[in-house]
């Protein structure tokens, strides 16, 4: 599910009237609970939190005139997904994320590398989603990032 937006706030009021609050409410959540030096943009049609140039000038390896990815929230067919490249890059972030899960949902973790896929919208563990944004700073995810990018 492509969606053309500039900005959040017009990716939010672009998805079907079912998703735009809990799509909105895992934002504020994301928003209110990362540390500090993050920054909100749209990248790759979705609801991106990224390391800035301005902190990270080498940017992101596939395309370095891209920021650094983190988070990412976005709304597909048959669900709502949270990208985090923490779970996917540190797992010991992985590890807590899926031991801690069960405690907050009753139904089975559905997750790929870096995603959480939310197919029952009333599900999503805000607390559990703010718990995971705390984690990670912009510099750890900037080393954690070039200990598993950069070759020596």
């Amino acid at each position: 599910m492509t969606i053309d937006a500039k900005s959040p706030d017009e990716y939010i009021a672009k998805l079907p009237v079912e998703r735009q609050e809990a799509v909105s409410k895992l934002r504020d959540t994301v928003k209110q609970n990362l540390p500090t030096g993050f920054e909100e943009c749209i990248n790759y049609g979705m609801i991106g939190f990224v390391v800035p140039h301005s902190m990270y000038p080498d940017g992101y390896h596939v395309d370095p005139t891209l920021p650094l990815p983190f988070i990412n929230i976005a709304s597909q067919k048959n669900f709502v997904a949270l990208y985090h490249s923490g779970i996917y890059a540190d797992p010991n972030v992985h590890d807590w994320f899926v031991s801690e899960y069960p405690k907050h949902v009753k139904t089975k973790l559905d997750m790929g590398k870096s995603c959480i896929r939310f197919k029952n919208i009333n599900t999503i563990p805000y607390q559990l989603i703010a718990a995971l944004c705390q984690k990670i700073t912009p510099q750890e995810w900037i080393a954690l990032y070039e200990k598993n990018t950069k070759k020596p």
